[in-house]
């Protein structure tokens, strides 16, 4: 495992209202990505869904490309290697069948290289009252395992949303040595307001940390709502910055991952799993 000497190093979220034109949502995730980099971000993360918000699955399969013809996906490679930046794609919705989906992060390095793709792993099927339902597995496809990567300064974990529930993908993640986690995410207003801030905090404390979650916000063009409020979150739990509304923009900070084994050293929780019987 790598020895990381301790040093700052910038970290940018992207704030997203991505409606339902590929082209459109590209553009200006660019334009943010961009203004990030001349921020001075060495690192930077695109929401969950970055290229498309459609919840019509008609309109779905009629516009998501197979990774091989997805416009996105070169279009980013070649920013990151423009930029000299760590680029994670928070997801693209891609075609992995004639009626499924995949949910995929992308996470380019300086030279536009793929470092590594990860599928959502725990699909969003709930049922939030007054008829707001939602069945994710009916067209996605679930990820079967857990990524991480090596980037510049840090080793980094890969998860999406509604991941965030299941404190064993990040426990499994920390254990593996990442010191920073990300959860792009497009949280729906109900769950993002009860909700987003105690799982991300709660993530951030239990693994001992960094979470950095760009988040997707506002009324988009196919009428869903989503909560926003982008947060970087230290591995004490606590909060670094954060967007207080749903409107598009970027969130830059500083960070430190040589934090992350001090606050490991003082709360050594990862070592202390135990076999317990029953229930």
């Amino acid at each position: 495992m790598p020895c990381w000497v301790s040093s700052a190093m910038r970290v940018a979220l992207v704030q997203m209202r991505s409606g339902t034109q590929m082209s459109e949502n590209i553009a200006d995730a660019e334009r943010y990505i961009r203004q990030a980099a001349a921020d001075g971000a060495q690192f930077i993360a695109t929401p969950e869904t970055t290229h498309l918000v459609q919840k019509d699955a008609d309109k779905l399969f009629e516009t998501i490309r197979h990774p091989d013809d997805d416009p996105a996906i070169p279009a980013f490679a070649k920013l990151a290697r423009e930029l000299g930046i760590t680029l994670l794609i928070g997801s693209l919705a891609l075609r992995d069948g004639e009626r499924r989906a995949v949910n995929r992060s992308h996470l380019f390095g300086t030279d536009g290289q793929l470092l590594a793709a990860y599928d959502k792993a725990h699909m969003f099927d709930v049922g939030l009252g007054q008829g707001e339902v939602y069945s994710e597995s009916t067209h996605y496809q679930a990820g079967d395992r857990a990524v991480l990567a090596d980037i510049p300064g840090a080793r980094l974990g890969l998860t999406i949303c509604y991941d965030v529930r299941f404190a064993y993908l990040y426990r499994r993640l920390a254990q593996a040595g990442v010191q920073i986690i990300a959860v792009p995410a497009a949280f729906t207003r109900p769950t993002g307001k009860a909700h987003w801030e105690i799982l991300l905090r709660a993530r951030a404390i239990e693994t001992g940390s960094y979470i950095l979650a760009p988040a997707q916000g506002g009324l988009h063009e196919d009428g869903r709502k989503t909560w926003g409020h982008s947060m970087i979150i230290g591995p004490w739990g606590e909060i670094i910055a954060r967007l207080d509304h749903d409107e598009p923009g970027i969130l830059v900070a500083d960070i430190d991952p040589g934090k992350v084994e001090t606050a490991r050293t003082r709360i050594p929780a990862l070592h202390h799993d135990r076999e317990i019987s029953g229930p």
